[in-house]
């Protein structure tokens, strides 16, 4: 896209692209631990509950793809240590904490797999947004930042774009034009986040003028250093973090799983009652994370050995 003239005049193929890459989503096949005031995060009351509502915005000029998606893990490991990093599985490489969980799933001992699944991978989206109303915090209206959020709120974008009825029309709510408001409803269910009262409002221009639009759109940040490879530590790098976490005692992820497929659950459990708070950094990866993703993912990989 070269300009706000072409992205309206294309829009209708621009959903199409989109849906392309949903579509690569469903196929089988944080960012930073600082805080970075681009970053948007809606505030909630002390029962837990928020509302807010933002805008989803269409790509810059040079990006193709209004959001970016990157796989992490955090879990605490038997040591008391965190293992709080981005998966290398985000940009198509080998990653030792897949390889180490793929491992203790494939052992078919139960206790195995309930420890995979603490240490899976969460699936994190960023987007930028325009906030239109935040009542916590008027200051952020009317200005565009950036937004993490799970798949459980990325479900519900899909759903407008892709109706299940016939009587219903898709919208792209990433359109500026023909978009949709998105009401940001959070209620606190079991500890967690929830978002499952959100929705997205009837399509409407997000702005009055192309003036006023293309200001937005050129207040937009990159989506592409999340993904880009400096974003990630290298696999030794990771594997000695893991290492550490684990307490595996060595320099190769394969050859602690014989002895900790018996003895990791039991140091799990041993630790249960002396684990040191979540840090809220690391909390945040389970707020809006779906676990069905995530098993049909060590699914798969048992599948290939």
């Amino acid at each position: 896209m070269t300009s706000l003239s072409d992205l309206k005049k294309n829009r209708n193929s621009f959903m199409k692209q989109l849906n392309k890459e949903i579509e690569k989503i469903d196929s089988p096949s944080e960012s930073k631990s600082y805080v970075d005031d681009r970053f948007w995060k809606p505030e909630v009351d002390k029962s837990g509950n928020g509302y807010a509502v933002i805008r989803f915005l269409p790509p810059i000029q040079g990006e193709d793809i209004p959001w970016a998606r990157v796989f992490n893990h955090g879990f605490q490991g038997p040591t008391g240590l965190w293992y709080i990093e981005n998966s290398l599985t985000t940009i198509g490489k080998k990653d030792p904490v897949s390889e180490y969980n793929t491992q203790l799933w494939n052992s078919g001992i139960e206790a195995n797999k309930e420890v995979a699944r603490k240490q899976k991978r969460r699936l994190t989206y960023i987007s930028n947004i325009y906030v239109i109303s935040d009542p916590k915090n008027p200051q952020n209206e009317g200005k565009v930042f950036l937004y993490k959020f799970g798949k459980k709120i990325f479900d519900k974008i899909n759903d407008l774009m892709n109706p299940e009825f016939e009587d219903e029309t898709p919208v792209n709510p990433f359109d500026l034009w023909e978009g949709a408001n998105f009401k940001l409803k959070i209620r606190k269910v079991e500890g967690y986040q929830n978002y499952d009262k959100s929705e997205f409002d009837s399509p409407s221009q997000l702005l009055e003028t192309d003036d006023e639009l293309e200001a937005v759109w050129n207040a937009q940040y990159a989506l592409a250093e999340f993904t880009a490879d400096n974003n990630f530590k290298t696999y030794d790098e990771l594997k000695e973090r893991l290492d550490a976490v684990l307490a595996l005692g060595t320099s190769k992820v394969e050859d602690p799983v014989v002895q900790s497929v018996q003895k990791l659950p039991t140091a799990v459990e041993e630790i249960q009652q002396e684990r040191k708070p979540m840090p809220s950094y690391a909390s945040s990866l389970s707020s809006d994370d779906d676990d069905e993703e995530d098993m049909s993912y060590f699914a798969r990989l048992a599948e290939q050995d």
